[in-house]
This record gives structure tokens, sequence and C-alpha cells, in this order.
């Protein structure tokens, strides 16, 4: 089989549909499987995938495990020689998916890489990144933010010195859209579960770039997301009122702490 499509779905069913459609309805690889985790919704979510997508693979747990956990769970029954992950909020547009297959086929040495993310508007989302540092974390979420060097730094961990029209190997990408390479996969190993929201994407491409593989922005495939920064805020107001922005500084923490003393690899 040449690919799998992996989506986790928490209590969206009605993007996750949407996002199911535009894929069935794009001319896909040939030997292409789609696989949906539903992270116990609690909600029709499962009824109501399988009822209208007989096609597809909907696998139901029976607790919410996290992003990173859902997604290894579709990861230990996927069949593709590449793996797609794709976040519910997400439309393809015409072409999206076979480009990225075809870009990964050309560039063998690529573990993992990602499209090009519009909002619905068209206008560029930012998804591609150079790695954090403890600053950039104060940077975005302080008054620091505003400072001339804040704002350099920000710029920079944005990328928005790079025109986002050109292939360009990049440290990290967006967890939003990953295609990922088996044999890459097998040698990096999945997601790490101890982030149950935020960074699995920031360590996964690291563990990538440290393992030899390449991590690749690929503008030609281009998919909408519907994102919102449900993290957005500032620190103290995230820790006493928003949960994601909670989850967001945890894993950052734990983040840097499993790193604590490494060098970032050569990108």
């Amino acid at each position: 089989m040449k690919l799998s499509i992996v989506i986790v779905n928490y209590r969206m069913w009605q993007l996750t549909r949407a996002l199911v459609e535009s894929l069935l309805k794009d001319t896909l690889p040939r030997g292409t499987e789609i696989i949906v985790v539903d992270n116990n919704s609690g909600d029709d979510s499962v009824y109501l995938l399988r009822s209208d997508f007989p096609e597809i693979t909907v696998i139901e747990n029976k607790t919410n495990l996290g992003l990173a956990a859902g997604v290894n769970t579709a990861l230990k029954v996927a069949k593709g020689t590449y793996y797609l992950v794709l976040n519910p909020d997400m439309i393809q547009l015409p072409g999206a998916t076979q480009k990225l297959v075809d870009f990964m086929d050309k560039n063998t040495n690529v573990g993992t890489a990602g499209g090009k993310l519009i909002s619905p508007n068209g206008k560029l989302q930012y998804s591609c990144y150079r790695f954090y540092t403890t600053m950039t974390i104060m940077y975005r979420r302080t008054f620091l933010g505003k400072t001339k060097r804040g704002k350099a730094e920000i710029k920079s961990f944005l990328m928005k010195d790079f025109d986002h029209v050109s292939e360009k190997d990049v440290d990290w990408l967006m967890g939003a859209c990953l295609i990922v390479r088996k044999k890459a996969y097998e040698e990096v190993g999945g997601m790490d579960e101890r982030f149950f929201l935020y960074f699995e994407d920031v360590d996964w491409c690291r563990r990538f770039w440290e393992h030899g593989w390449r991590v690749a922005y690929v503008p030609q495939a281009v998919f909408s997301h519907f994102h919102q920064r449900s993290s957005e805020g500032g620190v103290l107001w995230g820790i006493m009122f928003n949960r994601p922005t909670r989850e967001h500084i945890k894993s950052a923490i734990k983040y840097f702490w499993k790193f604590r003393g490494k060098q970032l690899p050569t990108t």
C-alpha cells in the first residue's frame, strides 16, 4: 500500500467529515487507506463517521489519550509506505496529497515533509519554523515580544525571512500536516506520548534530524487550515483561565527538560 492517511478526531466530527470528503473527492495515490482515531469524543462521532464513510477505518479509543498517542494508535496498524498525518480542521486542495507523495518519492533522504497551509481566506499561515529557544516562549507570550529584539526573534522563529514559495529544508513543521516515510518512522519511532498536546511535532522533527533524516517544506502541496490559536494569551492569564495555554507551557517544559544539555541537530 502506498499511503496511509491518519486523522485524530476529538469532538470535531463535522470538520473531520469535511476533510475526509475533500480527500475522497480528489485523486489519491493508488493504494490509499484513511484511518480516523477517535479520542473518546463522547458524542456520535464514531457512529456518524462509520455510517458516512464505510470505506475508511475508524478506531475508537476508550479514553482521550492526547494527540501523540492518538497518532501512534493509527501508525501501529497503518500499512502504507508513507503516513500522512492531518488535523481534522484541514481541507485538502486539489492534488495536494499526490504532490507530497511525489516529493517523497523523489527525495529519498527526507524523513518527513509538510505542505503549505493557508487560511480559508487564502492568507498564508506560517507552518515551518526554526527551533525554539527558551526565550522564544517569553517573547511570544509577554511584553518582551514588543521589544526590538523580541520582534526580531519572533520573525526569525516564524521564518518570515523566507518566501514560503520555495521548497526548503526546515527545523520543524506544524503537526497539522506531516507526511512521514515508513522507513524513517521505523528508525525514529512515533510521536512522544509524554506530550499530550503541543510540542509533539517539534520533538518528532528534531528526532528525524538527529537520525539523519531531512525535514522539508513543500509549498506546492496546499491545504486550507481552519486554525485558531487556542493557546493564545499571556502567561499569567493563560495559566489561570486557558487550559490549552497551560498544556502548551507544560509541554514546553517537558521539551526543554528532555533535550537539556543537548546541542541542536545540524539542519
